[in-house]
């Protein structure tokens, strides 16, 4: 067996075994020096056999003791090193941050929105370009669709004016300010979100909507519930608006789910509507339900709507169709379907030919 081992697994063994035998002999050689020492102490009539034998249990029994707070170092210093990756993380400056004079607050804001040359690539790829020099603007009241197939950045546009990332290139303004000379706890303040897969805490329907705007009362939550049609539905659950939604809403339906985040933003009441494939999992019932509120939300607001399905976005003031990450289209649904281009094609693939 020993033969069978590793030159350098051999020379570690070899080290053990000399470190356990010089560990013995010092362990045993201190007894044995203990002892000669107080037999002499004893001899003398410097001490009592008793002093010796006490002294001696004192000496190994504090022995034992500092052995057991080996472990303790141990665990202290895995500690000191979780506590350091702690404060790595609290001391962390992000990206994203307020500007240093704290950022503007305007006194009020109208949902104006303005791209000007926007570049961007994610920073996990880099080399790979997601927007080339984009140009959008969403006026005071307008309601703009963003069309075109997946990866074009359609989705990216909401993560930039969400400001979860800054754009490479170009600028976005906000009413006039550039998103970055913006307060950021302000700026979202005005936006209201509502994704293909709203975020849900595992807490009551009620509180979950209450996310949109702490301190609200009761008469409006159930404003905003009738509005979004959760209503309908909640007035069903044994515990009403106390009913728990589950980890990520597990206890709810998809249309359900989408309902709450509808009236988490009617609650909200947002300068800007941000809308991110609000009804693309749902089937034809609840899709109805979930667009006519959301259509509802939409009015008379500022507001950038994503879809796959075009007959959810006929009816916007102003359609972009974005192609690798470029304004490739633009107008309102009759006008682009007269320019017989890609907007045309993809009509025709979601109706089956029928214009």
């Amino acid at each position: 067996m020993w033969q069978c081992q590793s030159p350098s697994r051999k020379a570690r063994l070899a080290v053990v075994v000399v470190l356990v035998v010089v560990g013995r002999i010092v362990f045993f050689g201190i007894y044995a020096l203990a002892l000669w020492y107080g037999a002499k102490q004893i001899t003398d009539g410097d001490a009592t056999g008793g002093d010796v034998m006490t002294t001696l249990f004192a000496v190994v029994i504090g022995g034992f003791g500092i052995g057991n707070t080996a472990p303790g170092f141990a665990a202290f210093a895995k500690g000191r090193a979780a506590l350091a990756r702690i404060n790595a993380v609290l001391e962390r400056q992000p990206a994203i941050a307020d500007p240093a004079d704290g950022g503007k607050e305007p006194s009020n804001a109208t949902g104006t929105l303005v791209m000007t040359d926007v570049a961007f690539a994610y920073p996990s790829r880099p080399g790979v370009p997601i927007l080339q020099g984009l140009n959008l603007s969403v006026a005071s009241g307008e309601s703009v669709a963003l069309v075109g197939k997946s990866g074009s950045g359609k989705s990216t546009v909401i993560q930039l004016v969400e400001r979860f990332y800054d754009p490479l290139g170009g600028k976005i303004t906000f009413d006039g300010h550039e998103l970055k000379s913006l307060k950021l706890a302000w700026l979202r303040s005005h936006l209201g979100l509502v994704s293909q897969e709203p975020t849900l805490f595992a807490t009551s329907i009620r509180e979950n909507i209450l996310y949109g705007r702490p301190g609200a009362t009761q008469a409006d939550v159930e404003a905003a519930c009738l509005m979004a049609h959760v209503t309908e539905f909640v007035s069903t659950l044994p515990d009403k608006f106390e009913t728990q939604a589950g980890e990520r809403g597990v206890q709810l339906s998809g249309g359900q789910k989408q309902r709450i985040a509808i009236a988490r933003a009617v609650l909200r009441n947002p300068t800007l509507l941000l809308l991110d494939e609000a009804t693309s999992a749902l089937d034809t019932e609840s899709e109805r339900l979930v667009q006519d509120a959301l259509d509802k939300l939409m009015e008379r607001r500022s507001s950038i709507a994503i879809a796959h399905r075009l007959s959810t976005i006929q009816n916007s003031d102003k359609i972009v169709v974005m192609q690798k990450g470029r304004k490739v289209e633009e107008g309102t649904h009759s006008a682009l379907l007269s320019m017989n281009g890609i907007y045309t094609k993809m009509h025709t693939l979601n109706t089956g030919g029928a214009l």
